[in-house]
């Protein structure tokens, strides 16, 4: 079953690409490795809350921000490459807006890890570090980021932003 009959099966849609909130891409891909830019919980152009986790945001909401990322950072890689040409995630990176004293970090990205399991399966399984942080852009209490490795790959280099799906160097 390919990534996106998966996501059909689960009743997910996969959002617009995020756009950009500073001089960044979304995602580039050099080699078989696509690189998301860090992804924030944005539904229809908003954050779905704002505060660090530990204080005005629940590490449970926060596991939901995570997923709304890791939702995002796929909707960046399919505008460049197409979902259903990645062949496995190789590593997350999350940073949480943590609240003096949160240590669960790591639970709080679950939410980001168990949807690439549940979107890919074994090859969603993948290297993560989560890291806690005393500020994230807008406020934010999570961003994710994403590489994932992509089949047929060869030493091109792709850029993608918003307003174009992809450009070959």
């Amino acid at each position: 079953m390919t990534a996106t009959q998966r996501l059909v099966e689960l009743g997910i849609a996969l959002p617009a690409v995020a756009i950009p909130v500073a001089a960044y891409l979304p995602a580039v891909q050099t080699g078989p490795l696509v690189y998301t830019s860090g992804q924030l919980p944005f539904v229809d152009g908003s954050l779905l809350r704002t505060g660090k986790v530990g204080a005005e945001v629940s590490a449970e909401d926060a596991a939901v921000d995570a997923r709304q990322c890791a939702l995002n950072a796929l909707a960046a890689i399919d505008a460049l490459v197409g979902l259903d040409s990645v062949i496995r995630i190789v590593k997350v990176v999350g940073f949480v807006a943590s609240a003096a004293g949160f240590s669960s970090q790591p639970g709080v990205l679950n939410g980001a890890s168990e949807l690439f399991g549940e979107v890919f399966g074994a090859a969603g399984g993948h290297a993560r570090s989560a890291i806690g942080v005393a500020e994230l852009p807008l406020g934010a209490p999570v961003e994710v980021e994403v590489i994932a490795e992509i089949a047929g790959a060869g030493p091109t280099i792709r850029l993608a932003g918003p307003s174009q799906p992809g450009i070959r160097a």
